[in-house]
């Protein structure tokens, strides 16, 4: 039995800085997209759990602890999300500010 002939592959990728911009404001954007999702996640949670929420099964609760335990959740996660957003603001101006700098 031989040895595999593995070929020599040597990539050539040719981007310019406009396109790294454009890459690196593309993944921000899908970033967003992604804490969009969360945001509306954590809306229909409250929906469901108040019984205001049209294709849900979930039987609404029945105390005002169980509606502020997940009250508390949802305000952990949106933290969570709104520190997330914060960060992409700062790379988005770092990227916008050294795509202005350099001709």
């Amino acid at each position: 039995m031989s040895f595999p002939n593995i070929p020599n592959v040597t990539p050539s990728i040719n981007i310019d800085r406009d396109d790294v911009v454009n890459l690196l404001l593309a993944s921000i954007a899908f970033e967003e997209l992604g804490l969009a999702h969360i945001i509306n996640a954590e809306a229909e949670k409250i929906q469901a759990v108040l019984g205001t929420l049209p294709e849900s099964e979930l039987p609404p609760v029945s105390s005002i602890g169980e509606l502020l335990e997940i009250n508390n959740s949802v305000n952990k996660t949106l933290k969570t999300a709104l520190k997330t957003q914060m960060l992409l603001q700062f790379k988005m101006e770092d990227i916008l500010e050294a795509d202005t700098d350099t001709p």
